[in-house]
């Protein structure tokens, strides 16, 4: 299946949606926030998706999207916001920065894997 990379500062989030992702037979890569998620893309350039929270310490979820879209090496790969944060101006400016999906928190783990499917068969 994908690579996904998985960032959140909550473990108890990550392991909820790894172990989801794992079942499905996706290969899951975990950062804690935005600068440790960048340090893992640019680590493992094969990651085929990104999901993330936006609420975090350190680099935020969103401002992450924004560095990773300036970057021509990342700028197809799919984001995915997972994240209790439902503000339009905030789905907004993801949707400028890569995001094709935003999911609430909790996940239902049936409707972010299917979606996840849907997203990685474009």
């Amino acid at each position: 299946m994908a690579k996904i990379l998985l960032i959140d500062d909550s473990e108890t989030a990550r392991v909820r949606v790894k172990i989801d992702l794992n079942s499905a037979g996706h290969v899951v890569l975990e950062a804690e926030n935005g600068i440790q998620g960048l340090e893992v893309l640019n680590t493992n350039k094969d990651i085929q998706l990104i999901i993330s929270d936006v609420n975090m310490p350190g680099m935020d979820g969103l401002t992450m999207c924004e560095k990773i879209t300036t970057d021509n090496k990342y700028k197809k790969v799919p984001i995915v916001m997972l994240t209790t944060q439902c503000d339009e101006g905030m789905k907004i400016r993801g949707k400028k920065n890569g995001v094709v999906a935003w999911i609430n928190k909790p996940h239902k783990t049936q409707l972010l894997i299917s979606g996840i499917s849907q997203i990685l068969a474009r």
